[in-house]
Formats: C-alpha cells, structure tokens, sequence
C-alpha cells in the first residue's frame, strides 16, 4: 500500500470519524477525557498531515497567563499521534510507542494554537518497514504550534517507535 493511499477504507473511515464532532468528542471522552477538558480538537485529517487545535481558556492556561505547557504538548502528540493511528488503519497488530518527546517554547501563546505536523510520509514510511521487515523502527516528527496570528508558538518533536507483535 502507498503511504497516501486514499482507497484504504481503513484510512478513509479513520479520517471521516476522528473529524465528525460526535464521534471525535465520544473519542476523546473515552480515550483522552483530559485532552477533552482542556478543549483539544481535531481540525483537519488527512494523508498528508493533521491539525490540533487547543484554545486559550481557564482549562489549558497556567497561572502567567498563556497555554499550559502540558495543553501545548497534548494537542502536538495528537497531532502526530493521529497520523500514526492512520498508518496503523488495518494494517494488522502493530505495537506503537512514545520513545521521546522535546519542545521548544518560542514565544507565549496567549490564544487559539493550532498544532500542524505534515511529515506523514516518515510515519507510513516507518510503519511499512516495521510490518515488511518484523524489525522495530523508529522515527522522529516535528509538530509546529501556531497562534490565529501565524506566529510560532512552540515546536514539538516527538519519536514513535513501531513494532510488529509475535
């Protein structure tokens, strides 16, 4: 299957469900209720790259007065993590691990930050090898936080690791 494959019903209906608000709310009550109260929301899923959006509210701010670090790097996994869920769409079993993660604060985000992480192709790339070879494989993607002004917040760079299960 080519990384981008848009006829994987896989694929298709993870996309089509994790961008419904029903059903992606009902998602993230049962998988992440935390990333639920602080107002984590998918805005866009596809092949190629995936945002997260976190807002500036009393649920993800700190006492000085900007986006809990915490709420930042909730949205960013999320937003990689969708990426590795659609690579792993069907695919068989497929363990799938947060090795590391590392952030950069730029500057204060003081509203709406939307985590972008278009590297999807490293993430299908990694998840093909792990299943052709049965060999562990690990890759590293940036998310990048941007404020509704278009200036960077924050970086995140997160390392998934992908293992075929015996």
């Amino acid at each position: 299957m080519q990384p981008f494959d848009l006829t994987n019903p896989d694929i298709v209906k993870f996309c089509n469900d994790i961008t419904s608000p029903i059903k992606q709310r009902l998602w993230l009550l049962t998988k992440l209720p935390s990333a639920l109260f602080m107002g984590v929301r998918v805005r866009e899923c596809t092949p190629q790259h995936a945002k997260v959006s976190v807002p500036y509210g009393w649920r993800s701010q700190n006492p000085f007065k900007s986006i809990y670090f915490a709420a930042q790097a909730a949205a960013a996994e999320m937003s990689t993590g969708l990426l590795a869920m659609m690579a792993l769409a069907g695919r068989g079993n497929v363990s799938v691990l947060v090795a590391d993660i590392k952030g950069e604060f730029i500057k204060k985000a003081v509203s709406k930050t939307t985590f972008t992480c278009v590297e999807s192709n490293k993430i299908f790339d990694a998840v093909r090898k792990a299943i052709e070879t049965g060999e562990g494989q690990t890759v590293t993607v940036e998310s990048i936080g941007m404020q509704e002004t278009g200036e960077v917040v924050s970086r995140f760079y997160f390392t998934w690791t992908f293992k075929v299960r015996k």
